[in-house]
């Protein structure tokens, strides 16, 4: 089992809120933003959250977007299937490569707008964009940043044309309202805006996408399918949602739902042996890194933040995610050097108001993911992410939102 974390009142909200006859609507609870970040380590007990974890799901169905679900890997189950986002959004702005779905985290508000609320998360696989990442996040307006990694709020009302306004029924024949976009037919991910233009049966959401299904077998397929199927003009509207959606890419992430648990229930002083054992991450295996990042580290500050960092994590060693928002935690800072300040998260792009911490994506996500432990492959020590403090309904249906990504070793801030 692996950590991914969601907010307790978002989990609360999912299973429950729908079925409230008695939900009036209310205008949200007025959240709490972070006070500023003190250069000093704030020596404070840091109040319990809610942790994120990862299972393989008991039942495919249960992902599919008409269940609300929080999940890592495989596919987005996308909130409002139709206006999801394309163009330069869609794409990894240092290599121009379309992004990789990394998680998406169901976490609704009392606000009536945001009955429903998804943040998506999306980045590139590659560690070199990632490094330039690191640069780049620092940017802020009227500069440009080029991101690698993206973060998505999609938010509806009770009522709105793609759900019922009543719970879901949890079985694998309960069908969403309304169908999706056509998606690609490669990546299973992004519109697929882009017709075959000698079949014209499948649908790609970029050139590099149809260069590689064409070089996996599409080239072959694609004859067959001119012969044996009619044209259907109808595929240019785009009725194919992903629920029923066959990728032809097997480059994605493995696929798991997330769970949640509140940290307050692994606050017990457990031996460190005991702690470990149900890990599937060998001790050895953890004391070697430990002991190689401490070693990597230029000061007592960095020293302190390691060790603290550590200590919250060994509570549930497996856990892959952190939910902040409505409380007064802040994030836990593997490394002290380089972490930001209120001051350096930028403004929401759309109401210009503050944006605060929501949740904390943690490395151990990899290690489900399968991701090899080489040199130049993916790894991160912290990614956090910041949304709109008030859920703010201006803009696009897919808002975006900001990470901050920190890497473990400072040597990574230099890009090969």
């Amino acid at each position: 089992m692996d950590v991914d974390a969601i907010a307790e009142h978002a989990e609360k909200l999912k299973a429950l809120q729908i079925g409230d006859e008695n939900h009036d609507g209310d205008a949200v609870d007025e959240d709490i933003f972070p006070e500023e970040l003190d250069d000093d380590d704030d020596d404070e007990e840091e109040e319990a959250v809610t942790l994120g974890f990862v299972e393989k799901p008991k039942n495919e169905w249960s992902l599919e977007r008409q269940f609300f679900p929080s999940k890592a890997g495989g596919l987005p189950a996308w909130l409002d299937p139709m206006d999801i986002p394309s163009g330069r959004s869609s794409i990894c702005d240092i290599c121009g490569e379309p992004l990789q779905f990394l998680l998406q985290v169901y976490a609704p508000t009392k606000k009536e707008s945001a009955f429903h609320r998804m943040l998506f998360i999306f980045m590139c696989r590659s560690m070199r964009c990632l490094l330039r990442d690191q640069h780049e996040q620092w940017k802020r307006p009227p500069e440009k940043p080029s991101r690698s990694v993206k973060v998505f709020r999609c938010q509806l009302p009770r009522l709105n044309p793609f759900y019922s306004s009543e719970p879901p029924k949890f079985d694998g024949n309960y069908k969403p309202s309304g169908s999706g976009a056509a998606l690609c037919n490669w990546c299973g991910t992004w519109k697929g805006d882009k017709l075959c233009s000698n079949c014209r049966q499948v649908r790609y959401c970029s050139e590099k996408h149809q260069v590689m299904s064409w070089r996996s077998g599409h080239k072959i397929a694609c004859q067959q399918m001119k012969v044996s199927s009619p044209i259907v003009e109808s595929n240019q509207s785009g009725a194919t949602s992903f629920e029923s959606h066959k990728v032809g890419s097997k480059n994605v992430w493995p696929e798991f739902e997330i769970i949640i648990e509140h940290e307050s229930e692994y606050n017990t002083d457990i031996p460190e042996d005991n702690a470990l054992s149900n890990s599937l991450i060998s001790k050895n295996k953890i004391d070697d890194t430990m002991n190689s990042l401490m070693d990597s580290f230029q000061g007592d500050d960095d020293k302190k933040s390691w060790v603290y960092f550590q200590e919250r994590i060994a509570k549930a060693p497996e856990q892959v995610l952190r939910y902040y928002r409505d409380t007064n935690a802040k994030p836990i800072w593997p490394v002290s050097s380089g972490r930001p300040s209120n001051a350096d998260i930028p403004k929401c792009s759309y109401c210009g108001g503050p944006r605060c911490h929501e949740f904390q994506i943690l490395p151990q996500l990899l290690y489900y993911f399968g991701v090899d432990n080489e040199a130049d492959s993916l790894d991160w020590a912290s990614i956090v992410v910041y949304a709109c403090e008030a859920s703010c309904e201006a803009g696009l249906p897919y808002k975006d939102e900001y990470a901050f990504v920190q890497l473990f070793s400072p040597s990574h801030n230099t890009i090969p």
